[in-house]
Parts: C-alpha cells; structure tokens; sequence
C-alpha cells in the first residue's frame, strides 16, 4: 500500500503555509518506509493518489500548491507528460509544480517547460548543488524552469555542514540573476531561519515546521 505524505513549505513574509511537498512511502508492517524504487508503482498510479491527497487538503479554498517529484526514468516514460497534464487538470484550483531529482538533458527540459507552462504547471529543479544537479550540469537548463531548492539535510549527511553558506551565498546569486524562486529545504531552528534572512531567502521547508505526514 502506497500514501503520499506531506510536508509544508513557508512564506517567511506571512508566516503561512503556501504549499506542501508530496512524498511517496510505502506500508511495510505497521509503518510508512521509503520506497526501495520510486518507480515501482507508475506515474499514472501516483497522480491518482496525489488527487485524493489534494481532496483531504481541501487546497480548493486555498489555492495551495502541490510539489511533485519525478527523477529521470519517470521523465522518460512516454505516458508521464499527459499524466500529469491530467492531473493538473482534475486537481484545479491547486497549483503544482514538478520537481526534478535529476538533472534531465536539455531538450528534455525544453519540452516539458513548454508543455507545461501551457497549463500553469511550474518546473523545479530540486537538491541543487548535490547529486546530479551540481551548477556545471544545471546551468543551461536554468532559463526553463521557475523555481531551484537546495536542501541544507543533503551537506549535512555529507559532513558538510561548513559549506552551507558559501552555497547559500551562490545558489541566492544564481536565483536573483535568472529570476528564479528558491527554496530553502531542512530549516531545522532558528539559526537556519537567520542563516536564510541573512541571504534574503524566504520561502522554507523543514522539521522546523513540520515532519511529512498524512492527512
């Protein structure tokens, strides 16, 4: 059995809840795990279980946004594109935004930033600086999409805590230049909170406001 949790994102500026990111697990037993393949249940399948997830967050009077993740083999799927144009679709007022895991090639992002504009659907760039999205492969495909995250959680399990504003630093230079949102992941206290005024980032997400949950 496969739930999306959901994690809230912040508007420092309000202090509100502007979105949540969906997060796939899995029941094993008697608890919600991970996932061993993210794409062992289809894309087809996962949107339907994000449109009951978006109907218990009543996002109708709201106006939420919804952040989904897809990593390049999802990308590649020939029946992904309409998928998710469908679920825009049916899950309207609810805004959505498609996070990449990966970094996809360029042609790729051309297609899909012009599909989806059509539709109001925004395209992210998510865990900048780390895995596969380091700025030398991103830097092209920067143009296309609306919005990169960089996760402070991914420097710190790799003992790098120390870089974290040097990143901060750059990645908030690269959003002002391309006119990017930025969102900051793994806003853990309030040394976080400052660390991100200090760069003027204001849109956060992170334990510091809520763990992923059901609903």
């Amino acid at each position: 059995m496969y739930r999306f949790f959901v994690q809230p994102q912040i508007n420092q500026n309000d202090h509100k809840i502007f979105g949540y990111e969906v997060l796939l697990r899995k029941q094993k037993d008697q608890s919600w795990v991970l996932p061993q393949h993210f794409t062992d249940i289809s894309v087809e399948e996962q949107t339907a279980l994000l449109e009951q997830t978006v109907a218990a967050l009543d996002t109708t009077t709201n106006k939420l946004v919804l952040a989904f993740n897809l990593n390049n083999q999802q990308l590649r799927d020939p029946f992904t594109l309409g998928n998710i144009i469908t679920l825009k679709k049916r899950i309207n007022p609810a805004a959505l935004t498609i996070e990449l895991t990966e970094a996809p090639t360029l042609p790729e992002v051309q297609l899909f930033s012009l599909a989806f504009h059509q539709y109001g659907i925004k395209l992210v760039l998510d865990d900048v600086g780390t895995g596969s999205n380091i700025y030398d492969n991103i830097h092209h495909l920067l143009p296309y999409v609306d919005e990169i995250k960089f996760a402070m959680q991914n420097l710190r399990m790799e003992n790098r805590e120390a870089d974290i504003p040097d990143a901060l630093a750059f990645w908030s230079k690269i959003a002002k230049h391309y006119r990017l949102q930025l969102v900051l992941e793994g806003v853990e206290n309030s040394e976080d909170q400052q660390l991100a005024k200090k760069f003027g980032i204001t849109l956060h997400q992170g334990y510091l406001y809520g763990k992923p949950s059901l609903v």
